[in-house]
């Protein structure tokens, strides 16, 4: 199957690998050896990690903040 990067770099999965990931919305993504690899993150993962950020007083701002800062062109 393929799937289309657009011009914002967004995928979109095809109706029948979507579909058999039912109630994921969020996927880790990784590479390895040169592939993509999606893992689905299952939502009470994602509270863990939400939990976790609180515990290290981790705020959406930070989080806003730092990927400002990650995506500014370097000279």
């Amino acid at each position: 199957m393929l799937a289309k990067k657009t011009v914002k770099n967004q995928l979109t999965l095809p109706k029948r690998i979507a579909d058999a990931f039912p109630g994921v919305d969020h996927f880790d993504v990784k590479i390895d050896d040169g592939r993509i690899v999606l893992a689905p993150v299952r939502p009470d993962r994602l509270q863990q990690v939400r939990d976790r950020l609180a515990e290290l007083g981790v705020t959406e701002r930070d989080v806003r903040t730092a990927v400002r800062w990650a995506r500014k062109r370097r000279a």
